[in-house]
C-alpha cells in the first residue's frame, strides 16, 4: 500500500506557484519526493523560490516563468521546458486571479483576465504538455477547482464562472485523455486560509459566517490539501478520471 502513494522522483509542475496555494501543494510533493518546477509570471520571482523551496526540503525544485494566458507563450516555454528537463509526469493546474464587484458594476475587462488565468491557461498548458505525455502513455493532470465550482457567491461572478469551467473541462480531459493512460482530476478547496483570501479571514463577519457555514467550523489550512493532492498525482488514483475532490471541511454537502 506504502508504494501505492509513491511518487518520489516524479517531475511535477505546478503553475503559479511562486507563493499562495501554489507554492504550498509545491511544497507538498517536494517534501515527499517529487522534482517539482515551480511556475511564476517573472523569472526572478520564480528562481527565488526555488532556491528557498529546495533550502528548506532538500528537493530538486526547477523554475520556469511564462504567462499562462498567452497561448503561445506556453506552447514556447513549455517545449523548452521538456527539452531541459523532460516530459513532467504531474501538471498542477493552479494559477488564478480572483476580482470581486457586483455583478451590474463588473469590467469586462476583469471578466476577461480572470477567465483566461483561472480557465484558458489550463487548457493551454495542458494542450502543450498532454501530447508527449500521452506519446509516453502516462501522466497526472491535476486541475485546481474551488467550492465555487459547485456553489455562487455575490460579488465573484466570474471566479464562479471560470472554476465551473474548471470541473467541465476536467470531465472533458478525462474523456479524450484517459485512454492515453492520464488522469485528469479537480482538487476543488473550501475556504483557506490564503493570500488571496486575506481579506475575508481578516473580516470578522465573514470569518463567523465561514465558521458556521462550514460544518468543521473553521477555515482550512493549506497543508490540508496535500494528502488529496498526492492521492490524485499518484499510482493510487491510476483508475479515478474525471472527478472533482472537494476538500471543504463538508461545505458543499450541506445546505
Amino acid at each position: 500500500m506504502k508504494d501505492l502513494f509513491d511518487i518520489r522522483d516524479r517531475l511535477a509542475l505546478v503553475t503559479g506557484s511562486t507563493r499562495g496555494l501554489g507554492n504550498a501543494l509545491a511544497r507538498g510533493l517536494a517534501e515527499r519526493g517529487a522534482r517539482v518546477i515551480l511556475h511564476g509570471r517573472r523569472q526572478e520571482a520564480a528562481d527565488e523560490a526555488a532556491r528557498t523551496l529546495a533550502a528548506e526540503t532538500g528537493a530538486q525544485v526547477d523554475a520556469v516563468a511564462f504567462d499562462v494566458t498567452d497561448a503561445e507563450a506556453v506552447k514556447a516555454a513549455t517545449a523548452a521546458l521538456i527539452e531541459r528537463l523532460g516530459v513532467p509526469d504531474i501538471l498542477v493546474n493552479n494559477a488564478g486571479l480572483q476580482k470581486r464587484a457586483p455583478f451590474n458594476d463588473f469590467d469586462p475587462a476583469d471578466w476577461d483576465a480572470v477567465l483566461a488565468t483561472n480557465l484558458s491557461s489550463a487548457f493551454y498548458v495542458s494542450r502543450a504538455l498532454s501530447p508527449a505525455m500521452s506519446e509516453r502513455g502516462s501522466g497526472k493532470i491535476v486541475n485546481v477547482g474551488s467550492v465555487q465550482s459547485k456553489l455562487a457567491r455575490e460579488t465573484i461572478v466570474p471566479y464562479a464562472a471560470s472554476k465551473g469551467g474548471v470541473a467541465l473541462l476536467t470531465q472533458g480531459m478525462a474523456a479524450d485523455l484517459a485512454r492515453y493512460g492520464i488522469q485528469v482530476n479537480c482538487l476543488s478547496p473550501g475556504y483557506f486560509q490564503t493570500d488571496m483570501n486575506q481579506a475575508l479571514w481578516q473580516d470578522a463577519d465573514f470569518n463567523a459566517w465561514i465558521e458556521k457555514r462550514t460544518p468543521a467550523q473553521r477555515w482550512g489550512q493549506v497543508e490540508e490539501l496535500v494528502g488529496t493532492l498526492v492521492y490524485l498525482c499518484s499510482g493510487a488514483s491510476n483508475f479515478v478520471s474525471g472527478q472533482n475532490v472537494f476538500v471543504d471541511g463538508g461545505m458543499t454537502s450541506v445546505v
